[in-house]
């Protein structure tokens, strides 16, 4: 299977000059800050906001709705300026949307104002291992998708809400860390293509059980994706979701086929509350572990490469996995 979408970078947006910034202002990078309580969450929050609305940059919250009142309240009538959409960040969006949404407020940022957009985060990957994971990796790509453009992202870590896991993927996920005004550079910080492949996968109960589907050698794509389409809807109750996830399957099993080496095997797992597919083809072609976040040729869709880049949009966790039988594809999403 190849993994053609090596998404390195979004298509270049073109820049114009900006105002100087003045000191103390909050330059592009990517940067996390390890809070413990409402006052640090302010002491870091608040200069941050104050120095991006004074230089005019756009400045988007990506916070709990206690969080965004907290911040306004604090801001008073200059509150007013701000957007606040989760969309930005895993709180509201899968990776590839948080990333299309950011890319879309960078375009405006850069027609108004100091040409910069200032993004706060709160962090928040959800309750389950998988969860913490695709998070991190997220933040990890972040790097690489984002890291050149005019943004200014400050991501916060609240102690007193996330597990220590979590807590500790701060450092290596960011190329800074900030303590109330200061940003200092992070020691422990690796670039993308290292430190995403070094996650370890979890792995999920239903998987210790047998298939409700397998096949060894599928003889065409067409027949691989009617199965497939006969296990979903014997087991994803949801309508939307069954047809969402059907389509990400699908374009997977068309990579297989189309840019891999047969045979071309699948096997599917579902116990009700979690449903996870596996393709695996004998193609050895693997460029880069970050594909899929964007499309492969940018904006322009009517290239192609959207396959990874749409199984990414429909299911919770798609993970390429490389190994001595050729190439897997690990699609997992929890059911409604």
């Amino acid at each position: 299977m190849d993994a053609q979408a090596s998404d390195r970078s979004f298509p270049a947006t073109r820049s114009r000059p900006r105002p100087a910034r003045s000191p103390g202002s909050a330059g592009p990078g990517h940067a996390a800050a390890i809070v413990g309580s409402e006052a640090e969450l302010l002491a870091v929050a608040l200069p941050f906001l104050d120095a991006g609305l004074r230089a005019g940059d756009l400045v988007a919250l990506a916070c709990s709705t206690e969080t965004v009142e907290l911040l306004s309240r604090e801001l008073g009538e200059r509150a007013t300026s701000l957007v606040s959409d989760p969309g930005i960040s895993l709180l509201g969006s899968r990776a590839p949307d948080a990333l299309i949404l950011s890319r879309r407020y960078l375009e405006r940022a850069m027609g108004t104002g100091s040409g910069q957009l200032c993004t706060l985060s709160e962090i928040d990957f959800g309750p389950s291992p998988a969860g913490w994971r695709e998070g991190q990796r997220f933040e990890s790509v972040y790097n690489r998708l984002m890291g050149q453009s005019p943004v200014s992202a400050v991501c916060l870590y609240d102690r007193r809400r996330l597990p220590e896991s979590v807590i500790d993927s701060a450092a290596p996920t960011h190329p800074q860390l900030i303590r109330g005004t200061v940003r200092s550079a992070s020691p422990r910080f690796q670039d993308p293509g290292t430190y995403v492949p070094s996650l370890p996968l979890p792995r999920e109960p239903v998987e210790d059980g047998e298939p409700v589907f397998s096949v060894a050698d599928a003889p065409t794509l067409v027949g691989l994706r009617h199965q497939l389409g006969a296990v979903l809807t014997a087991r994803v109750r949801d309508r939307d979701q069954r047809e969402d996830l059907h389509l990400g399957a699908s374009e997977i099993a068309a990579n297989a086929f189309r840019h891999g080496v047969r045979p071309v095997s699948a096997r599917v797992w579902a116990d009700g509350d979690r449903l996870i597919c596996v393709i695996t083809d004998r193609g050895t072609a693997y460029d880069d572990p970050l594909s899929g976040f964007a499309p492969a040729h940018g904006s322009d869709l009517s290239h192609g490469g959207m396959g990874l880049w749409l199984a990414r949009k429909l299911w919770d966790h798609v993970d390429l996995l490389p190994g001595p039988d050729g190439l897997t594809v690990r699609l997992s999403s929890r059911l409604r």
